[in-house]
């Protein structure tokens, strides 16, 4: 009797087009044009396009995420801090999701995961609210049991597992560190499907980690931004995208050979 194989789910590529954005307001004006990148992206093969409305506007504007929910033909991720702000705009504009984020003035990019036991009551409030509205509501978070287990009470439909430090492991070529990293990101993974979440991973991932990960069968989508915008300058967006959609399959590729 021939072996019944449980379908291996696909992985999404989301794209962060916020640098395009942070390398145009380093000199003024309209250009580069981040709604340019992301109609590039989506050609390229990008499932979705991300983008982080800032308190401080220090990359993204108002008018690009307004352009963007208008423009695309692929959904928009609008990553935002849990703010009365940020949740008036995003009812405005209803993205198929939003993924709620810390945010701190001083802070280069995002550091950490989202405290959802610490945002108790008014956290929980706005996430109920945005999913009333429709809207898809993703939670930034480390790989934390307790803090993924609030996101499955809390009502949340996806968390999203910040990659940061496993990848900063990899780069300062901290072996036990990072092996250690990663199998607190399986587990996180596993006990996130487990409660019913959808699982996304994210933050400081490139072409080698990607694949890596990507072996994570619960793991649905990833959420790439800086690296594809760097490595955009020296080979173009679309080819940077189709090289890390390569990635993605080929670590996904594990999982069909295992």
């Amino acid at each position: 009797m021939s072996a019944i194989l449980t379908p291996i789910p696909p992985l999404r590529l989301g794209v962060n087009v916020d640098h395009v954005a942070t390398v145009r307001n380093a000199r003024g004006g309209a250009l580069p044009d981040p709604v340019r990148a992301a109609l590039l992206a989506a050609a390229a093969g990008a499932d979705g396009i991300t983008a982080h409305l800032r308190e401080d506007r220090r990359h993204i504007r108002d008018a690009d995420m307004r352009r963007l929910r208008a423009e695309i033909p692929v959904p928009l991720n609008f990553e935002m801090a849990a703010t009365e702000e940020m949740t008036a705009l995003a009812l405005e504009l209803r993205p198929h999701a939003c993924c709620l984020v810390p945010e701190r003035r001083e802070e280069r990019t995002t550091e950490g995961g989202l405290d959802v036991i610490g945002g108790g009551i008014e956290l929980a409030h706005r996430v109920e609210t945005l999913a009333a509205a429709g809207i898809r509501v993703s939670l930034f978070v480390a790989p934390d049991a307790e803090q993924i287990a609030r996101s499955a009470d809390i009502g949340a439909a996806v968390v999203e597992l910040h990659t940061g430090a496993w990848c900063e492991w990899l780069a300062e070529g901290r072996a036990a560190e990072a092996h250690e990293e990663f199998a607190r990101l399986a587990q996180a993974a596993t006990q996130a499907a487990a409660l019913g979440l959808e699982v996304h991973a994210g933050h400081g991932l490139d072409y080698a980690s990607a694949q890596e990960i990507a072996a994570l069968v619960e793991i649905r989508e990833l959420n790439i931004g800086h690296f594809l915008i760097g490595e955009a300058m020296f080979e173009g967006l679309e080819t940077a995208i189709r090289r890390m959609r390569h990635a993605m399959a080929h670590g996904r590729a594990v999982l069909r050979a295992a």
